[in-house]
Formats: C-alpha cells, sequence, structure tokens
C-alpha cells in the first residue's frame, strides 16, 4: 500500500487531511466496483447470454473508459472533493448539480448498499445454517465502516487496501481454478446457450455489463487527499477498469463451464451455485470470503467518497452548513459520514432483510447512476465550449467522441434496465419517484435558499483560476 501521512492530528482542522497514492486509489475504484451485487448480476448475464456475454463485457469496458476520461478532465480542472456537483454548478447551475450529486451517490447508497448489506447477510445464513436475528449483522457492519471512516484517511485506506485485495484475488482465482479444470470435474451434460456475437440479445445484456463497472469515479472525491492527483486519479481508474474487466471476464467464462445457464440465470445467488460446482461444499468458505470482502469494500469506499461529495456540496452552498463539518481530531467530514450511514440504513429498515427487494434496489441504483454520468459528460462538452483556455491537465482522446459515445451508451442502458418486462412500471416508478423527490428539493433549495436561477450556472473563477492558458 503506497500512504503517506505527513499532517499528524487534525486539531480544529479547516480542511481535508491525508495522502493516497496510487495502490490506495486503485483500491478504492476497484473496492467500490466489485461488490457482492455485481458479483450476482455478472453471473446473471452469463446465464441470459452465454458466451456472448463475454463480448457485452468488453463493450461495457469500453464504455466505462468514457466516463472515466470525463471525470478525469474535470476532476483535475477543478481539484474539489465536490465533485461532479462542483463541476455541473460551473457548467449548467446548481440545480443540475444537486440533482446529479442526489442521484448518482446519495440515492445509490441507500438502494445499492443496503442490497450489498442484505446479500451479505442471507449468506451468511445460507452457507451456516445460523438464524441470526434480522439486521443484526449488517447494522453493525454499517456501524463498524462509519466509525473507520470517521477516524480518518488513513484508517480507511488501510482496510481498504487489505479488503480489495483479498478480493480480487479470491474472485480471480475461483475463475481461473474453473477453466482449468483443477477443482471439481466439469459436468459432462452442461448445457450452455449463446446469444450471438453483436446480436440484439447481445446489446440488450449491455445495461447488465455496465453495472460491472459503475463507481471508478469514487476516487474522484479524495483528489484533495491524493499525492501526485494528475498522474494518480487517471491511472488508477483506467487500472481498475482494466483489472475489473480482466477478473469478470475470467469469473463469467468459468462459470458457463461449470453452471447450466438456466441456472445461472434464475438463482437468486448463482454465486453459490457457482463455487459449490467448482469447489463442492467446502468451496463455500472461500465464497464467503469473497462476498464479505466485496460487500465490506463497497461499503467501506460509498462511506469514504460520498460524504466527501457532500462536504464539497456544503462549501458550494448547496445544502446544509453542518455537513461541511470536520471531525476536530481527525480531520474527517463526519457529520456527512453518518448521513450517509443513516440513508443506506433506511432502506433495510422499511424492507427488512428480504431477498426479493435486492434485484428492485439494484436496479433503481443502476438508472440513477446512469444520469449522473451523462451529466458529468454534458459538463465535459459544455466546458470545452465556454472556457476552452482553462489548463486541463487530463484531455479526454479523441474529445468529443467519448462523451457522444458515453451518453448513448448510458440511455440505451437506462432504457433496457428493467430486468423484466413485469418489473418494468415498478423499477421506473420507485427510481423516478425517488428522483422526482430529489429533484423537487433541490429546486426549492436552489430558489429560496440560494436564491439563483436552477441553470444559472456559476463562474469558473470559484473554483479555478480561469485566466491559466489551457497547454496544447
Amino acid at each position: 500500500m503506497e500512504l503517506i501521512n505527513d499532517t499528524g492530528p487534525a486539531e480544529n482542522a479547516g480542511h481535508l487531511k491525508g495522502s493516497l497514492g496510487f495502490w490506495s486509489q486503485l483500491a478504492v475504484c476497484v473496492g467500490l466496483v466489485v461488490s457482492q451485487g455485481v458479483m450476482v448480476i455478472m453471473l446473471q448475464g452469463a446465464g441470459f447470454g452465454g458466451y456472448g456475454f463475454l463480448m457485452t463485457i468488453l463493450l461495457a469496458y469500453v464504455l466505462a473508459l468514457t466516463y472515466v476520461f470525463s471525470f478525469s478532465e474535470l476532476t483535475l480542472m477543478f481539484r474539489s472533493p465536490g465533485s461532479l456537483a462542483t463541476f455541473t454548478e460551473v457548467a449548467i447551475g446548481n440545480f443540475p448539480a444537486i440533482v446529479a450529486v442526489f442521484s448518482g451517490y446519495l440515492v445509490v447508497a441507500m438502494f445499492a448498499l443496503s442490497a450489498e448489506l442484505v446479500l451479505i447477510e442471507l449468506m451468511l445464513v445460507e452457507i451456516t445454517g445460523l438464524q441470526l436475528p434480522p439486521g443484526l449483522v449488517l447494522l453493525g457492519l454499517l456501524a463498524l465502516f462509519t466509525v473507520f471512516n470517521i477516524m480518518g484517511i488513513d484508517v480507511f485506506a488501510t482496510v481498504q487496501s487489505a479488503l480489495s485485495f483479498i478480493m480480487v484475488i479470491t474472485i480471480t482465482l475461483l475463475g481461473i481454478i474453473a477453466l482449468t479444470g483443477v477443482g471439481m470435474p466439469r459436468p459432462v451434460d452442461l448445457v450452455t446457450e449463446s446469444v450471438g456475437p453483436f446480436s440484439g440479445g447481445m446489446l440488450a445484456l449491455l445495461a447488465v455489463a455496465i453495472w460491472g463497472f459503475v463507481g471508478l469515479e469514487f476516487s474522484c472525491p479524495l483528489v484533495k487527499e491524493t499525492r501526485d492527483p494528475v498522474r494518480t486519479i487517471p491511472r488508477a481508474m483506467i487500472t481498475g477498469a482494466t483489472v475489473i474487466m480482466v477478473m469478470y471476464l475470467l469469473y463469467c467464462w468459468g462459470a458457463l463451464r461449470y453452471v447450466p445457464t438456466a441456472t445461472l440465470a434464475s438463482s437468486p445467488l448463482p454465486h453459490y451455485a457457482y463455487v459449490e460446482a467448482v469447489l463442492g461444499k467446502t468451496g463455500l468458505i472461500f465464497l464467503t470470503v469473497a462476498a464479505f470482502t466485496a460487500t465490506c469494500s463497497t461499503v467501506n469506499t460509498s462511506l469514504a467518497a460520498v460524504p466527501r461529495m457532500i462536504y464539497g456540496m456544503a462549501q458550494n452552498g448547496q445544502t446544509f452548513a453542518m455537513f461541511g463539518k470536520l471531525h476536530p481530531r481527525y480531520g474527517t467530514p463526519w457529520v456527512a459520514i453518518i448521513l450517509v450511514a443513516l440513508v443506506t440504513a433506511l432502506p433495510i429498515l422499511v424492507y427488512g432483510v428480504k431477498a426479493d427487494a435486492i434485484l428492485l434496489l439494484l436496479v433503481g441504483a443502476a438508472i440513477a447512476w446512469l444520469i449522473a454520468y451523462i451529466i458529468a459528460h454534458i459538463d465535459v462538452i459544455v466546458l470545452r465550449r465556454r472556457y476552452p483556455q482553462i489548463a486541463r491537465p487530463f484531455k479526454t482522446p479523441l474529445y468529443p467522441l467519448p462523451q457522444i459515445v458515453g451518453i448513448a451508451g448510458m440511455l440505451y442502458a437506462i432504457y433496457k434496465a428493467s430486468p423484466s418486462p413485469e418489473l418494468t412500471k415498478t423499477v421506473f416508478s420507485v427510481a423516478g419517484g425517488t428522483l422526482l423527490a430529489g429533484a423537487v428539493l433541490a429546486a426549492i433549495w436552489v430558489r429560496f435558499v440560494m436564491k439563483k436561477g436552477l441553470f444559472e450556472p456559476e463562474p469558473a473563477d470559484r473554483h479555478i483560476d480561469v485566466s491559466t492558458s489551457a497547454e496544447g
């Protein structure tokens, strides 16, 4: 782990403390993206698409690189923990800025993190057979990682690097064991149906595959706590996307050699069936390690990144000033961290620990996240036209092609987000209702608290020196 702490206790801290290197930032990227929910969804995609889904993973990787380029360009222009809220307020105004963070991050924390925690509790019950008090394990984990993040960026980085390393190794190793056949004998009567390369079915599964790559930009709100961000942040996100692509290709390819596609597509815990087929009953310990570290890594990263976005919004006047408070000893945005933890716990307290709520939560999170990515792409295009003179330490290759491809791909993924026709109305009602509520609150805040126009852009010099000439 590459980590430097040259600051000491943050007594009366007025700004974020700490310094993260490449390996710590890579752990953030990989640790948020690779979750137990994604482990499930990727196998379900393989179940629907067969070997054709491997090509879909490659397409999703390309689509992920488009938003990585956009976030790299924007982050290194502004260097603000407010991240998307800061970029968007300068590009298209405070209202879309607040909606972007609300939809892409706070709602995702509410939906996706809750689903992750429910999955880990269901998995532990399935493997151990213990009838635990509902919510005990998941709320306990949430409380533990909340404390870790309040204690500081160094504690976070140490925990995150360990979790990410274990998680990537276990998931990759499972795929390698399945492909080499050194585990249990491969079923001789295995039936694997497959959609053809570049078929409509393969493209329809893009909405599933892109889930394997969302969240790489969670390294961006940590920009002020990153050493040499110009090199570190783009490298960490691009490397993270590549590691994830290779890992999931091996993971899904191996599953298709051992588990019928019908089982992968229909099982609520397909990774359970996968591990049992490859390693037998003793392999369930292996699964427990992979699933547990994936969930813990996702929760830990979210509790680091999302509160810093909210902290940055408070600094911009886009939310209550109390969320801009830093802990007097640790220099962390502790009020915002507690807010995200409470938001994560809310669906668990409302829905309980139920398997049938997981898919709904994850799809709702996907729609919200993709909207945020579309806004980021728009920000790049608008700021290129409005402020061509501002220095951009990172420039999107082949601009504006990645932004155009990214917007089109994200819109298509949203359109295909519902896993089945009968769930379409429910999925879009839940996601749309939540986003509408956020939009109403954002409009009220901008008009009556900030007293500004909804789409009135803030001047760029509020955050950066606009007199700096762009290089190249």
